[in-house]
């Protein structure tokens, strides 16, 4: 029960219409206050007036009757009437039945300290509180004063009906205030309701996906609640896209760990086959045969390692060297490369008058356009022509490597330049690649600012790398 009352307490839709209860409860008091002090001021007035009057009556009954009178003359119930000179006092208080009677001599001691010519109130014994006025008349001063009980009666009823109906207001102003922020706060509990759906997902392992959302209704964004389901479903979007990066991050690395697990397995089974085979075998020509094939199996698992290092490098974003580099000769020392190796190919170069200067790591550049003319070697048949083409375009150098052989299929282009990646998915070896080349060569484009894209259809492939001059 205690705890109930804590969450009660906690609660927005609770705390404000406690705060509005409390608001109308101040704002009661307040008018309650002021209306009572304005009727008691405006009470007192009158009565003011009416002692006045009794006053006025008391000395034109002096004048005409020359000693103090001994009658009400047409004065109220309950006035009192005090005539002070120097050597006497004498004083009456007219009672309910309209009788005169004397003033006690304790009562005219302190009727006798009243200020002569202003209002005051004054207790005066055995009779109460009265609002009494001094006037002097020649020698004589003439105190009149009437009972204040009709204005204190009529104080303490107005302050009664005010705290009946300032609680009533009350109540119906905490009742209404709940009815209404409760209405007022419903879509902000349905905002709650989504953010528990989501957080009840299991967000750890496998794809997303799309998850709750705000309805679009309760979206209004001119709205403090419409605002914070604005920014849910905003931020519930960032996290759908992360974790759904996320999870392609992982199937990236489970695919390369894998790939790379078969690429290294492939050389290391040859290897300690052939090892195994020249422990066996005194044969001396057997014995280089096997030590032939462990060399160029290591070379293949060498290459493979520097690869896969280089690429860990990369994604690591460790620094390359800075250095000067003349694409136009890098170009060109390749193709002659090319031309070796592959002499059934046609190999054009194209290159500018002035050479082409940009900054970046020469051997990683190297790298790249190595792996490029070796795609292109390896994925064409013989008679191709492979052209490349260096130029230089505003604030970027451009080399293209373009043949015309058949093309990369459709299926595998939006994977070209993913890691292991090859056109042989039974992942032979006819072609002697393990398919890093072009996704090294796309990282070490990116390490240099610079982009390397594709564009292929059957009898044209170009590949373009673009580097920051």
């Amino acid at each position: 029960m205690l705890g109930r009352m804590r969450v009660a307490a906690r609660s927005l839709s609770v705390r404000v219409a406690a705060a509005m209860v409390v608001l109308v409860a101040v704002v009661s008091i307040v008018i309650g206050a002021l209306t009572t002090a304005a009727i008691s001021s405006y009470l007192t007035r009158q009565l003011d007036g009416k002692v006045a009057a009794a006053q006025g009556r008391a000395i034109g009954a002096l004048h005409n009757d020359g000693p103090p009178p001994d009658s009400p003359h047409g004065q109220d119930a309950g006035t009192v009437t005090l005539y002070l000179q120097a050597s006497a006092a004498a004083g009456s208080v007219i009672t309910s039945d309209g009788r005169l009677a004397d003033l006690s001599q304790q009562a005219i001691d302190v009727l006798d300290q009243v200020p002569t010519g202003q209002s005051s109130t004054v207790d005066v014994p055995g009779l109460g509180t009265y609002r009494v006025h001094a006037t002097g008349v020649g020698s004589i001063t003439v105190v009149t004063g009437l009972p204040t009980k009709d204005i204190q009666n009529t104080i303490t009823s107005l302050i009664g009906w005010e705290a009946l109906f300032g609680g009533i207001g009350v109540l119906t102003a905490g009742g209404v205030a709940i009815f209404v922020v409760r209405r007022q706060l419903r879509p902000l509990r349905r905002v709650a309701q989504t953010a528990r759906e989501v957080a009840a997902l299991p967000l750890d392992t496998g794809e997303i996906g799309v998850t709750a959302r705000v309805p679009d209704q309760l979206t209004d964004e001119h709205t403090e609640v419409g605002q914070v389901a604005v920014a849910l479903n905003r931020l519930l979007g960032h996290m759908e896209h992360a974790l759904d990066a996320r999870h392609r991050s992982e199937q990236q690395v489970r695919r390369f760990v894998a790939d790379a697990s078969h690429e290294l397995r492939t050389p290391l089974t040859t290897i300690h086959g052939y090892a195994q085979l020249s422990l066996h075998q005194n044969d001396p020509e057997l014995f280089t045969h096997a030590m032939g094939k462990v060399m160029v199996e290591t070379t293949r698992m060498a290459s493979l390692v520097e690869d896969l290092l280089l690429l860990a490098r990369l994604d690591a974003g460790r620094p390359l060297d800075r250095r000067p580099v003349d694409l136009s000769r890098m170009a060109r020392d390749a193709v002659a490369d090319a031309e070796i190796v592959a002499p059934s190919h046609h190999w054009e170069l194209e290159l500018p008058a002035e050479p082409i200067i940009v900054t970046g790591d020469e051997q990683r550049l190297h790298q790249v356009v190595t792996n490029l003319l070796t795609n292109a070697r390896r994925h064409t048949p013989p008679g191709t022509t492979v052209t490349v083409a260096a130029t230089h375009r505003e604030d970027s150098a451009l080399l293209t490597v373009h043949d015309d052989g058949p093309g990369i299929p459709a299926d595998l282009l939006p994977n070209v330049f993913q890691r292991f990646t090859r056109a042989d998915t039974a992942r032979t070896r006819s072609t002697g690649g393990t398919g890093l080349g072009l996704s090294l060569a796309e990282s070490i484009a990116h390490a240099h600012a610079g982009t390397l894209t594709l564009a292929s259809r059957p009898g044209s492939t170009s590949f373009t790398l673009a580097l920051p001059v």
